[in-house]
């Protein structure tokens, strides 16, 4: 199966288990996001610096892993989210092909390192899971909101607690987005959408990575 068709069979049984209140509650908070996700930073521009701790313990500069080479990063909403999971493993199962072209693969969520590690570990990843756990890194590429009271009540209810996971007293979380960075820093790639359940699938990423080494070997 494609990540496309694994999230539409997602989404399908959800929607089947929620009803249509909930169902349109979803959608019009996802709407009610498209202003932001239109102002995020797209390509063309530098990718911010950051300095992230990682699910190991150490900690990630990712302005010096793109003045080695390009940089693949995806940011998810936390190991909860069934949406991420599947895209964080179908990013695995590309790893040896981003990795055969000098890439390098992270993945971003605003939870502890300690969360990021039971995602890493719970989905068998082989690359660096960071925490923007301030935000600031989110921020910085104009991803990050406030959740409605609406979504607040409904997270509530089913049990994700966002300031607990998220190890601040926010309740706030990143659009999902992917970004290819050349490197030296330059965003070549930026796929940022409102809505949760729509992902870039990450063969786009790989071809953009295979652009950028065509590019250089011209």
């Amino acid at each position: 199966m494609t990540l496309r068709s694994e999230l539409d069979a997602f989404k399908a049984s959800w929607l089947e288990r929620v009803g249509a209140e909930t169902a349109k509650m979803v959608e019009d908070d996802n709407a009610a996001l498209k202003t932001l996700a239109a102002g995020a930073l797209k390509a063309g521009v530098m990718f911010p610096a950051a300095k992230l701790p990682d699910q190991k313990g150490g900690m990630t500069d990712l302005a010096a892993l793109m003045a080695e080479g390009p940089v693949v990063v995806t940011f998810y909403r936390g190991g909860w989210c069934p949406y991420c999971n599947l895209e964080l493993r179908a990013f695995q199962t590309l790893l040896p092909e981003i990795e055969g072209l000098g890439a390098r693969l992270v993945a971003i969520s605003p939870e502890t390192p300690d969360n990021s590690l039971s995602t890493a570990e719970k989905n068998a990843l082989a690359f660096d899971v960071l925490s923007d756990s301030e935000g600031l890194l989110a921020d910085a590429l104009g991803i990050r909101f406030e959740l409605s009271e609406a979504m607040k009540a409904y997270f509530v209810k089913v049990g994700h607690d966002l300031p607990a996971r998220n190890g601040d007293d926010k309740w706030s979380l990143p659009m999902p987005a992917t970004y290819v960075v050349a490197k030296g820093g330059r965003i070549m790639l930026a796929h940022v959408d409102p809505d949760y359940r729509t992902r870039l699938d990450p063969s786009m990423a790989l071809a953009t990575l295979r652009g950028l080494t065509a590019a250089k070997a011209a």
